[in-house]
């Protein structure tokens, strides 16, 4: 890998040409694939793609068959369910996003991880906790920790408890300047279902300052919206931090947050739900045409922390009512070449066969968005890429840019109709892979299998410097078993699109 490469991939370096110009292939990936895709090509010739077949593989350091990976390519296990951490708290349950920082040592990285536990208020199964912390709610099981890890070994230097006393923790995203993560809550309970507080939330976990047996402070920053959460992008030229909402079943929104300072998110600022220009409530899950561009405009969310349980109506209502664009399942996001990108998990025209949203909308196969911002106006919208079915890419989730310009998506496949077997993970009834594209033909190629269960990948991104992919496998939200687990990939990356 060039230090080009090296540099292009570096969230900090997103402004700098090194990031436009992976970013600027990765459009173009895009763009490929979904010609690819229209032309009818068959799902998969692993042949002629990635990095050839793949075959079930043990990791290195526990021996267990977990993955199925193409030749060449080597991983193990850290931080899974249940191993004590250096805090002396067992790690906990349900790994969801995540992101790689430079770590504090050479050859390290930092990982800071989401926890999306689902237990029920106070319980002990799982859960992120420090006794004696300051947390919001102290029956919260949910939060981030943090892993130190040695790039050339594999070993975790450190592994601690980052935030807990929230809930629901899903994904998130990188502070502007990479000063650490932003996590989010994806849910709206609170006193009502038996928390001690409200949630539905975001959270600042610093990179620098939480440390094992000491978390950050979780305090809620409510003027960033009340709702459902999936995650953040930061425009590192505005601040603006861009919101995916995930309510199943429902319509969901796209929001943008204008903060008044944006090295100060906890100063409040202006919350935004994305409507098309002159079209009321216009329905972005069906229908859409890839490439062809939307003109955009902003509606206020006039009260980003709604009383809900009084009545009030929720963020996505205020923001309907005002006209705001329709989405499904808005789930990964991530910035670069001055734009927007984000999944919407079950929306497009193929349809998985599931029963249909409180409002009649059949769920589809996944759809990429970009939003293309612009200071004249509104901004842009553009369809990027729609599944034409499973066998090509099944219920997108998180997504990342590789350091070459390559994309890899993973899947998130909880489709109750739709049987999604495969011959590498038999006995399993919905199997979830990581998706690589071509940079070159835009063809997609399994470059992952989970064969371990049938829990999504999340949380996927590159260390600093290239070498080694990060990985999360969910597990169970609310038990012990299946347990989470994170992977370190490394192989031959030269040797083909990532």
């Amino acid at each position: 890998m060039t230090a080009l490469d090296r540099r292009s991939f570096l969230g900090r370096g997103l402004a700098t040409a090194g990031g436009v110009l992976a970013s600027g292939i990765a459009i173009e990936t895009l763009g490929t694939h979904a010609s690819w895709a229209e032309a009818g090509r068959p799902a998969f010739d692993p042949r002629q793609v990635g990095y050839g077949p793949l075959s079930r593989r043990a990791a290195e350091n526990t021996g267990e068959e977990l993955l199925a990976l193409p030749a060449g390519f080597s991983y193990v296990v850290l931080g899974k369910t249940g191993t004590p951490m250096s805090d002396g708290v067992p790690t906990p349950i349900a790994h969801d996003g995540m992101a790689a920082f430079p770590g504090t040592r050479r050859h390290t990285a930092r990982l800071i991880r989401n926890h999306e536990v689902r237990t029920t208020p106070g319980s002990p199964i799982g859960r992120v906790h420090v006794e004696g912390s300051r947390r919001y709610d102290e029956l919260g099981v949910g939060g981030t920790t943090t892993l130190e890890v040695d790039l050339r070994s594999g070993e975790v230097l450190q592994h601690f408890v980052s935030l807990n006393g929230t809930i629901v923790n899903c994904a998130g995203g990188r502070m502007l300047g990479h000063r650490g993560w932003l996590t989010c809550e994806e849910t709206t309970a609170g006193p009502v279902q038996g928390w001690g507080r409200k949630h539905g939330y975001i959270y600042e976990v610093p990179l620098d300052g939480p440390r094992p047996g000491r978390p950050a402070p979780s305090q809620p920053l409510k003027a960033m919206g009340r709702f459902s959460h999936e995650a953040v992008a930061v425009d590192p030229r505005t601040g603006y931090v861009y919101e995916t909402e995930d309510d199943s079943g429902k319509p969901d929104g796209f929001y943008r947050f204008r903060p008044k300072d944006p090295r100060n998110l906890s100063a409040g600022g202006v919350l935004e739900m994305l409507k098309i220009k002159g079209k009321d409530n216009y329905d972005c899950r069906e229908g859409q045409k890839m490439g062809a561009r939307l003109p955009v405009e902003w509606v206020t969310i006039d009260s980003p922390d709604p009383d809900v349980e009084g009545g009030a109506q929720t963020c996505t209502q205020q923001g309907l009512a005002k006209g705001g664009a329709k989405f499904n399942r808005l789930e990964g996001c991530w910035y670069g070449d001055g734009s927007i990108f984000f999944n919407s998990t079950s929306g497009g025209d193929a349809k998985n066969g599931d029963a249909p949203n409180a409002d009649g909308y059949l769920e589809g196969y996944g759809q990429v968005w970009r939003h293309i911002p612009n200071r004249r106006d509104g901004g842009t919208l553009v369809l990027v890429y729609e599944s034409p079915g499973r066998k090509v890419l099944d219920s997108p989730d998180n997504l990342t840019f590789t350091p070459r310009g390559g994309i890899v998506l993973c899947e998130d496949d909880a489709s109750d109709a739709d049987a999604d077997p495969h011959p590498l993970a038999p006995g399993l009834t919905n199997v979830n892979r990581l998706i690589g594209l071509d940079p070159r033909r835009g063809q997609p190629f399994e470059f992952a299998v989970n064969i371990a269960d049938e829990s999504e990948f999340a949380g996927a991104c590159f260390s600093p410097d290239g070498s080694t992919l990060f990985v999360n496998q969910l597990g169970n939200t609310a038990a012990l078993d299946p347990p989470g687990r994170t992977y370190a990939i490394r192989g031959p990356w030269q040797r083909g699109p990532l």
